[in-house]
């Protein structure tokens, strides 16, 4: 999964287009929290599991200018970020000096098996193909710990769009896929979590927005990928 060329144009698409709006996108979402209570609670509910556990390493996937993983390490949580933009990793490392960023992609996720704490992909799915999602998902389950929790945000919807400007009016060529709870549940059981919670909220963040928390299932991180890349939650 996630290389053949459809692969590659809609990666390079979605790799290209948040490099043009990186500096523009940190300048218009980075207080977007702010407005976002139900979002913040989220986050903190997120933290408090992650310490109780013990801590770690949390990878905030998708992280774009860094915001969230600020904010996790503002709740004391050992956030970094990873993003397939190289750009706004220089962005995140610019405005969040001292906190790790790196470049990397979901579909070919840069971490070892059982490596981290926690996992947040937040509004970070919504440019992945359905065919796609079982394969990022088996990622997560790989690099979490057993138990460890995922938070994952998205818009609700059923339709695919293409986007081809935004962020202060420059051009973007990618897709966004909306969905429903429904299939986001299908996919993380598919690919061996366990759901806590889940809510839809209107809010700065999204005009109808997504939240599930989930946990990796106790079972082999093995068995869980293969059966993750095999599934379909489409």
């Amino acid at each position: 999964m996630g290389t053949g060329p459809n692969a590659d144009d809609w990666l390079n698409d979605t790799r290209r287009s948040y490099d043009t709006v990186a500096v523009t996108y940190a300048d218009l979402t980075r207080h977007l929290l702010d407005e976002t209570p139900e979002e913040r609670s989220a986050l903190a509910s997120f933290a408090d599991i992650v310490h109780a556990q013990g801590g770690g390493p949390v990878a905030d996937v998708g992280c774009g200018a860094g915001r969230i993983t600020a904010h996790l390490h503002e709740l004391d949580v050992d956030a970094f970020g990873i993003d397939l933009s190289p750009r706004m990793i220089e962005v995140a490392r610019h405005d969040h000096p001292g906190l790790r960023f790196e470049v990397g992609s979901m579909t070919t996720l840069p971490l070892a098996d059982a490596s981290i704490a926690g996992l947040v992909a937040w509004y970070s799915l919504i440019h992945i193909p359905d065919d796609e999602l079982p394969h990022v998902f088996a990622h997560f389950n790989r690099a979490l710990r057993p138990g460890g929790p995922l938070l994952l945000t998205f818009h609700i919807g059923e339709d695919s769009q293409l986007k081809t400007q935004g962020y202060g009016g420059h051009p973007m060529r990618l897709h966004v896929h909306r969905r429903q709870h429904s299939q986001m549940r299908d996919c993380l059981d598919d690919a061996g979590f366990i759901i806590e919670t889940e809510h839809t909220l209107t809010s700065a963040e999204s005009p109808l927005g997504g939240i599930i928390l989930a946990r990796r299932k106790l079972s082999d991180i093995g068995d869980q990928f293969e059966a993750g890349t095999s599934n379909s939650c489409s």
